[in-house]
């Protein structure tokens, strides 16, 4: 159940709070405040746990209601997530941004608020409410308003096809290089090592890098091939998942952990080793668009 400070409503609910505008506005409905105090306090709860939700349930909205008086009206869809409106930005000014990353980011019950709040033309309390809203979430949205760090919501986005490839290499002597092509490296593979440390960093990402989403990935491959004109082996991941967010993070991790194997592997031949470049290829699926090097 969500109620915001700014909104000046309290666990008692005498107020229609904007999580229940929210019910009702999508479910195309409008109760007056007396029918609101009218209902029984677990009735206004769950109108406030509705309106809280990713998505709003018309039929449960109206179950809530029992037997008020209501009038319908125009449904209102939630808000589209694809363009922050112009009349909330123009309302907020130059001194209060809102960037296309924040709004994606954003839960449809907070940007229900933000518009809502602008729509009224009382610009302290559309402060007050940026201020709870976005906060420090302004300069980056792996920042909550208050400024801890966050994980950024994406429940709401739709699950795509989401693809990535990665690159990395790694340098090294001709005497080193050698013992990699010969298998004669007294730690044994070197290169079925790397390949399968990189796979199972990738599949862990979530707890390697802060704030990254724990991914499903449905493909996953790494290949380890030697230059030899170079006494350099290059590495490369190409990861696939059907999600919600992208998957760059999980290939930059499996090339770097597998680069990473294969000095480990070799140190005691050669210490002087080079890792790099290793950097993303190509990515596909999200809002995002596609990115190719």
């Amino acid at each position: 159940m969500k109620l915001y400070s700014f909104d000046g409503v309290d666990a008692t609910l005498e107020l229609l709070p904007l999580a229940a505008r929210r019910a009702l506005d999508v479910a195309g409905l409008k109760l007056s405040l007396e029918a609101w105090r009218a209902l029984p306090l677990e009735a206004r709860r769950a109108l406030v746990e509705a309106g809280s939700a990713p998505s709003i349930d018309a039929t449960r909205v109206e179950a809530a209601l029992e037997a008020q008086p209501v009038t319908r009206i125009e449904r209102s869809p939630d808000l589209d997530m694809s363009a922050v409106p112009a009349e909330l930005t123009s309302a907020l000014g130059n001194t209060r941004p809102v960037s296309q990353a924040l709004w994606n980011a954003l839960s449809p019950l907070d940007r229900y608020a933000l518009v809502k709040v602008a729509s009224r033309g009382k610009p302290e309390r559309l402060a007050a409410a940026y201020s709870e809203i976005v906060g420090h979430s302004a300069l980056s949205t792996h920042l909550g308003p208050a400024g801890g760090a966050r994980m950024v919501d994406v429940a709401q986005k739709p699950a795509s096809l989401r693809h990535a490839v990665a690159e990395s290499r790694i340098s090294m002597s001709a005497d080193a290089f050698a013992r990699v092509k010969t298998a004669t490296v007294p730690k044994g593979d070197v290169l079925g090592t790397a390949r399968l440390a990189g796979i199972m960093a990738a599949k862990r990402t979530a707890e390697l890098i802060p704030l990254c989403h724990p991914l499903a990935l449905t493909k996953l491959d790494l290949a380890l091939e030697l230059d030899d004109a170079a006494s350099a082996i290059a590495v490369r991941a190409t990861v696939e998942a059907f999600d919600r967010t992208g998957v760059e993070m999980e290939a930059l991790t499996a090339v770097s952990v597998a680069a990473l194997t294969v000095y480990d592997m070799l140190k005691g031949i050669d210490r002087a080793m080079e890792i790099g470049p290793t950097r993303l290829v190509a990515k596909s699926g999200g809002r995002s668009g596609d990115f190719t090097r």
